[in-house]
């Protein structure tokens, strides 16, 4: 969970960067701001707390004309101070939030170049729910370091700025013993360390399961909030199956271990709160029991005594920082360490893409996409496909074959670009304008129009060429919806989804056209007019398809079968080559 330097260590490269980036200038000088609001405040706090002094003594003296110059003095401290609390928040939120945007900009980048987040879901090196890790774990680590580094730094200074205070206040104990007297100098400070101290080491020793607690349940909602997720996407292949019984145990099983680790969360912050609320409750009292003989001796007025014990609180209190803060903490604590596996996933990742560079992909002639002794691996690194030789021509029509597991669809990602495993070469055109077709299209979040039109904007094609091409590929019943924004993968049936592929490849006249399966949703006569289309329309482009129905083998001159071999591999065997 956290790197070979430790947590520190990976708490120190998750936090660096931001700082030294390019909104360093604005993001250190909103810092400085917050800091120097944070300092005001405390000495405002140390001048309110003299003011007590006057304030009570003003009380027990009986004077109305100066008690109500100190109130009138107070209303100006307080409005002071409420200006700065108000922008000290301000800023802060100001700060977060841009924080919080480079960092998942930086995450997002780190996660999506050279399709890291594919290889990771490959290799296994997929840390859960990186959605997560993004969305939620991000927020929290900014909203809480600063938080936490900024109350650090408000106890640190309250403690400096009340210490002196407390320990003129105090004065010193004398403690009798038989013929000796031991004098303590300010010895309301000594006591407040010693309460502070007592009570760190109490809350660190009752808090600390805490930490790993927080992590779990963490991982634990990410995971059932995913098992709802999958079961929305996929809902209608639950009917089909009937499967709800076993949804609802997966749900209950995932819900079980949030219950679980909520029950043991809420039995150790029980403990935590007991010792917590104890220690403050008896905060409030114990400066007054220690000053009140110094006090009573007549040492201190009214007002002195009030003073040293708002002193003693600020005192015990920045003291007492880590005892308030601890389950922030923990919540801190297990996120950065979350971030921090999530982020050696990622670089482990990219260190086997630079360790295996799989398949070379070169720049040839125009018009011509080569394979040279292509390999294409498992995840395993079992050999799939075996020196594959071929060259394919632009305006060349390819039918692709073979039994179910001989690598049709590998191959097919490995022609795309996105499959990182095997050896050889792919010589491929310098414009290699390519659209690949997979048999499950990918439908993006927005409107329909958005959708037929993707990977290309939406703005590119006008109404009359959106209308033409669904009307060509049967959907021109969905021509009143082009403007509504749904889940259309669920919205759309199976063969539905096929033909907005193919108004895809229509509109925007690849090329190379590759199809994984294409047609599979699709009825004989379906698939055949939509290929009629592909061959009147795109004229001139290369289409590859990989199917099982030997029908397409009209529109495919040039076959391919894909054939196992004795050594449990596939090679590539032409079966036919008639010019397209």
């Amino acid at each position: 969970m956290v790197t070979r330097s430790g947590f520190w260590g990976g708490f120190w490269a998750l936090f660096k960067p931001y700082w030294f980036s390019e909104e360093k200038l604005i993001a250190r000088l909103l810092l400085l701001a917050i800091i120097g609001l944070a300092l005001g405040m405390v000495y405002m706090n140390v001048r309110i707390n003299q003011w007590q002094n006057l304030f009570f003594n003003t009380l027990q003296d009986k004077n109305q004309a100066e008690f109500y110059r100190q109130i009138t003095w107070f209303a100006v401290l307080a409005t002071c101070w409420i200006v700065m609390a108000v922008y000290s928040l301000y800023l802060t939120q100001m700060l977060q939030i841009r924080w919080r945007r480079w960092l998942t900009n930086n995450y997002l980048k780190e996660w999506l170049g050279d399709r890291t987040y594919y290889r990771m879901q490959l290799t296994g090196t997929q840390t859960d729910n990186p959605d997560q890790r993004v969305a939620e774990d991000l927020k929290i680590f900014v909203d809480e370091t600063l938080n936490l580094s900024v109350g650090l730094l408000n106890a640190i200074v309250t403690l400096v700025s009340f210490v002196g205070v407390l320990w003129v206040l105090s004065g010193p104990l004398t403690v009798p013993m038989g013929e000796y007297q031991i004098v303590i100098p300010g010895y309301m400070v000594w006591a407040a360390l010693l309460y502070a101290v007592a009570g760190n080491v109490l809350t660190h020793k009752i808090g600390r399961p805490l930490i790993g607690l927080n992590f779990n349940q963490q991982r634990y909602e990410a995971d059932f909030r995913y098992s709802l997720a999958r079961f929305r996407e996929n809902m209608e292949g639950v009917a089909l199956y009937h499967g709800e019984t076993d949804e609802l145990t997966t749900f209950n099983s995932r819900f079980k271990n949030i219950f679980s680790n909520w029950w043991n969360i809420m039995r150790r912050q029980k403990q935590l709160t007991w010792f917590t609320s104890g220690y403050g409750q008896l905060a409030v009292i114990f400066p007054f029991v220690v000053a009140a003989p110094r006090f009573f001796s007549g040492s201190i007025p009214l007002g002195g005594l009030m003073q040293t014990a708002s002193a003693f609180g600020y005192v015990r209190e920045s003291l007492s920082w880590f005892i308030t803060a601890y389950t922030n903490f923990a919540i801190w604590k297990a996120t950065v360490d979350r971030l921090v596996g999530f982020h050696l996933a990622v670089l482990e990742a990219q260190r086997q893409q630079r360790a295996n560079a799989g398949i070379d992909r070169e720049l040839g002639a125009a018009g011509e996409l080569q394979l040279q002794h292509l390999q294409v691996d498992l995840p395993t690194e079992q050999l799939l496909v075996s020196d594959a030789t071929m060259s394919l021509k632009q305006g060349q029509h390819v039918l692709i074959q073979g039994p179910s597991g001989s690598g049709k669809s590998t191959l097919f990602r490995a022609l795309a670009g996105i499959w990182p495993f095997g050896r050889g070469r792919i010589v491929q055109p310098e414009q290699f304008d390519a659209l690949f077709l997979p048999q499950r299209p990918y439908f993006p979040l927005g409107t329909l129009r958005e959708a037929v039109a993707y990977p290309a904007r939406a703005a590119l094609f006008d109404d009359e060429q959106i209308t033409e091409v669904l009307g060509s590929v049967g959907l021109s019943h969905l021509l009143p919806r082009l403007n509504e924004v749904a889940n259309w993968g669920m919205q759309l049936s199976g063969g539905e989804q096929q033909r907005v592929a193919f108004a895809r490849a229509l509109l925007q006249r690849p090329a190379w056209l590759f199809l994984d399966e294409a047609t599979s949703n699709l009825d004989d006569a379906s698939q055949m007019r939509l290929y009629e289309l592909l061959s009147q329309r795109l004229k001139g482009s290369a289409i590859i398809s990989i199917a099982h129905r030997d029908q397409l083998a009209d529109f495919h001159p040039t076959r391919v079968h894909l054939r196992p071999t004795p050594q449990g591999t596939h090679e590539l065997q032409v079966a036919s080559a008639q010019p397209a």
